[in-house]
């Protein structure tokens, strides 16, 4: 992340460009290349960081002498901006994550560097479901971001109105009732299972889980994949639900942490399958600030090995589902909270979330020996005729009373 690679700028002259992921932006007479983790704007008024900072390369068309070759310096920063997205996918792979955070792409004209003997090995295709909804993520992100610029939402930011604590709900409803807290979605449908509740009304839905004793809500706000939308955010925040809300979204970019914060979020969802250690790191920082809590997701034993040697992580989420197959085993939560990883756990006094695969009180009480303190549940509730009672029915009791 922190290496250098040289830019060519003029003949016998050469630029240092951090090998992070760019972003490219023109303005008249200068072309300016602002690079940053995975398109990441680091925030340097976060404190005691060592991010990388944001920075610019102007190169006044003038001071080059290429004012009549202005194509050519541009296809040059377009090589420089593909090489470093190649970079920043080779760090991905170092860490072991999978999933490819944009379509593989052939590279400007006139490339030539290391890169040039693995291209034809890249599959131009998702690999999974989580890969496609990135690709797409990516591209409606930068559309989005046109619409509402950060510094708007930076204000918007400063006039919201405080957040919940999320993580302090989890607590108390755990050692209120015994059992893992309940973190119930507002889920209308998903890519595996399609459509699960055809009357599908937000509000109602997240007034019926607050009755039966979630502790807090999971609104899923993907449109796409999901049915979702961050208006039903906005309108279960707006109708008095006193239950922190998690923005449930595919998180790509630090912008929609501002944004999430901005509908009434008040924790989002981090994916260590998608994103680097230096982006949760930074990520987690944002959140922070803007007094928002973090669910880190992880899948499998090397992601839940990343997040526990990330510092100011309190809540890991365990997805009992396959990246690949989308098959669900609740042993998964199980062999992931055995042996160093389950002591690190307790001995950080973190809260873990079982996440995919429970539908009855006997897989509540299967996560909760192998140490969750929460459940994240949305498919075996919302498709009751009445979420209240579907609750009372997936820990065998009424966890409102207890």
């Amino acid at each position: 992340m922190e290496g250098l690679v040289p830019a060519q700028s003029a003949p016998g002259q050469r630029l240092p460009v951090r090998l992070v992921s760019p972003s490219l932006s023109r303005c008249i007479g200068s072309v300016s290349i602002r690079r940053s983790v995975s398109g990441f704007a680091m925030d340097t008024r976060i404190s005691s960081s060592r991010a990388p900072s944001q920075f610019t390369i102007r190169a006044q068309q003038e001071s080059l002498g290429v004012a009549s070759s202005s194509s050519s310096v541009e296809n040059d920063f377009r090589i420089k901006q593909w090489e470093v997205d190649m970079y920043q996918n080779e760090l991905a792979i170092s860490q072991g994550i999978r999933i490819r955070r944009k379509p593989p792409t052939k590279p400007p004209m006139g490339y030539s560097g290391p890169f040039e003997l693995r291209l034809h090995t890249a599959a131009d295709s998702p690999s999974n479901i989580l890969e496609e909804i990135t690709w797409f993520k990516d591209q409606e992100v930068s559309r989005m971001k046109e619409l509402n610029p950060l510094e708007a939402l930076k204000k918007a930011v400063e006039n919201a109105p405080p957040t919940r604590d999320f993580v302090g709900a989890l607590r108390m409803a755990h050692q209120r009732t015994g059992f893992p807290a309940l973190i119930a979605e507002v889920k209308k449908a998903s890519p595996s299972r399609g459509v699960l509740k055809e009357n599908f009304d937000p509000v109602e839905i997240a007034q019926a889980y607050e009755r039966g004793g979630a502790a807090c809500l999971s609104v899923l706000t993907d449109q796409k994949y999901f049915k979702g939308g961050f208006e039903n955010l906005e309108a279960i925040r707006s109708a008095g639900v006193k239950c922190p809300l998690l923005c449930k979204e595919f998180v790509v970019d630090p912008w929609q942490i501002y944004y999430a914060r901005t509908k009434g979020a008040d924790a989002v969802l981090l994916i260590a399958a998608i994103l680097t250690d230096l982006e949760i790191t930074y990520l987690l920082k944002l959140c922070n600030k803007l007094g928002l809590a973090a669910l880190v997701e992880v899948h499998d034993e090397r992601e839940m090995g990343r997040v526990l040697g990330i510092e100011g992580i309190e809540l890991v989420g365990i997805n009992n589902r396959s990246l690949e197959t989308f098959k669900v085993d609740i042993s998964n939560t199980k062999k992931l909270l055995e042996g160093e990883h389950g002591r690190q756990i307790r001995e950080k006094d973190m809260i873990v979330v079982g996440e995919s695969g429970l539908f009855t009180p006997d897989d509540i009480a299967y996560v909760q020996a192998a140490g969750v303190k929460a459940v994240l549940v949305g498919e075996s509730i919302v498709k009751q005729n009445d979420p209240e009672k579907g609750i009372a029915g997936l820990f065998g009791r009424n966890i409102f009373q207890t």
